[in-house]
């Protein structure tokens, strides 16, 4: 059995579960148009997500990952910028428009779903190729990912969100508008294997 030590964390082959006790998975969005002093840009945290990711250390072609989202689950965690900060109300109407049929249309679709069919590099960097599927849309995605020495997996992805049928959010007629291109990101600091109890 392959190992390799990733500072606090020993990365083995082996089938890891993944989800909110393990990691964390945000959105970032940025802001556009002449209005853009007036918005915030968001830190959007999903809280109901799942996932496994296959770890082969001396053969990444025999890695994968999935992950679910429950587009319901995220919750806006911060907003920076702006001409005053973002209260409990904002929040709330931003998680409405979320849901809403310009936005992800939850009623419809329930959730967000990312499947790899490539993994290359090594787990101190690596990239997964996979399809992102949202709103009943398929479109892939490439994840950059690399590890540090506290034993931290860390990625990001871009994700233009007019490909999957998200209209950016928009106010003052226009004038202020979300940019189109939103940034994943996640964080892993433990690992779960699935033969463990839990």
């Amino acid at each position: 059995m392959a190992a390799r030590t990733l500072g606090a964390v020993t990365l083995t082959d082996g089938t890891y579960r993944l989800g909110p006790s393990t990691g964390r998975l945000l959105i970032k969005t940025g802001r556009a148009g002449l209005g853009r002093r007036a918005g915030h840009d968001l830190t959007i945290e999903a809280t109901g997500w799942f996932g496994e990711a296959v770890v082969a250390v001396g053969a990444p072609d025999g890695a994968s990952v999935s992950v679910t989202v429950e587009a319901g689950s995220l919750e806006v965690r911060e907003g920076t910028g702006g001409l005053k900060a973002l209260t409990d109300a904002d929040r709330g109407e931003i998680k409405r428009t979320l849901a809403g049929t310009g936005q992800l249309n939850i009623a419809e679709h329930a959730t967000i779903t990312f499947r790899s069919t490539r993994v290359t590099g090594t787990p101190q960097s690596f990239e997964i190729t996979g399809e992102l599927t949202i709103k009943g849309r398929t479109h892939p995605v490439t994840v950059h990912g690399k590890s540090d020495d506290s034993g931290l997996v860390r990625g990001w992805a871009t994700v233009t969100q007019s490909a999957w049928g998200i209209k950016p959010y928009t106010a003052f007629l226009g004038a202020l508008r979300l940019a189109d291109e939103v940034r994943v990101e996640f964080e892993v600091a433990g690992l779960d294997p699935v033969d463990s109890p839990g």
